[in-house]
């Protein structure tokens, strides 16, 4: 029997809820469904209805779009979401995505004046990991630059690579903005990398999040090592569609990151006799 031309990877493609801001988090589900991706990421943030198990529950059932991620709330916006307490937080996202299916629980290091979180976090998320199947990935940011200022914001450090953690996810806009090379992080990574969020982005002192193809990252170069290394973890689009004139060109712009995704998640396979 001739072997296919490609291999795809088990990895499925989800939206993250936030893609569709200022839209919400419903409408996610909607788009994700009309466009074919394989689930969501919600991220839990100031709509009300990506804080609510049940709502959540209903939105994936009704348009038959599984919840694969959830990203906690551990933004500036949402300090006061789901308790000011962040090991509270945590743990409110681990029983979400427990209900919901989830198998990934999006995390960011500490802000530096958390000071007591920061101290604890590798160890704590080390415990939570062995309380639960669902994978906590840590996320690289990256520092907060103004003008010729630079201010490092996370701790213990905006790499995760430098500290010991079970699962990591990698974003490619934050690389960006890091500067920093987002094939060497995926490297150091190796095996423990278990999330991606895809974006792009151009080195700006803003997160971008870029239509992945419209920026300097190697997003697919990184998709189509993925597809090499056999990646079965979670491909996630992040990508800022504020600028949008209309639904149809946020729409449009979704459907470009999927069909950029698809095609360089693949990996070409020996054809017998060449």
């Amino acid at each position: 029997m001739t072997e296919p031309v490609v291999r795809i990877p088990d990895a499925k493609v989800a939206l993250s809820t936030a893609s569709v801001y200022p839209e919400s988090t419903a409408t996610a589900f909607e788009i994700a469904a009309r466009l074919g991706y394989d689930g969501v990421e919600v991220m839990v943030w100031t709509d009300p209805v990506s804080q609510d198990i049940e709502a959540l529950r209903r939105l994936s059932d009704y348009h038959g779009v599984p919840v694969l991620a959830v990203h906690a709330p551990c933004l500036l916006i949402t300090q006061r979401v789901w308790s000011t307490d962040p090991w509270v937080k945590l743990q409110r996202a681990r029983n979400a995505a427990e209900k919901l299916g989830a198998t990934t629980v999006v995390v960011h290091p500490p802000f530096r004046w958390q000071r007591s979180y920061a101290r604890e976090f590798v160890r704590g998320v080390w415990r939570m990991e062995h309380e639960t199947d669902v994978r906590f990935a840590v996320e690289n940011m990256y520092p907060w630059r103004y003008r010729d200022r630079e201010m490092l914001a996370y701790a213990p450090d905006w790499d995760p690579t430098t500290d010991d953690y079970r699962h990591f996810t990698v974003d490619l806009s934050h690389t960006a903005t890091a500067r920093s090379d987002a094939l060497e992080m995926v490297d150091r990574m190796g095996d423990r990398l278990a999330h991606v969020h895809l974006a792009d982005g151009n080195g700006s002192a803003k997160d971008e999040h870029l239509v992945p193809g419209r920026g300097s990252q190697p997003c697919a170069e990184l998709l189509e090592r993925l597809a090499v290394a056999g990646f079965d973890g979670h491909v996630v689009v992040e990508v800022n569609t504020r600028r949008a004139m209309s639904a149809a060109e946020r729409e449009t712009d979704l459907a470009e990151a999927l069909a950029f995704t698809r095609l360089h998640l693949a990996s070409p396979t020996r054809v017998p006799g060449s």
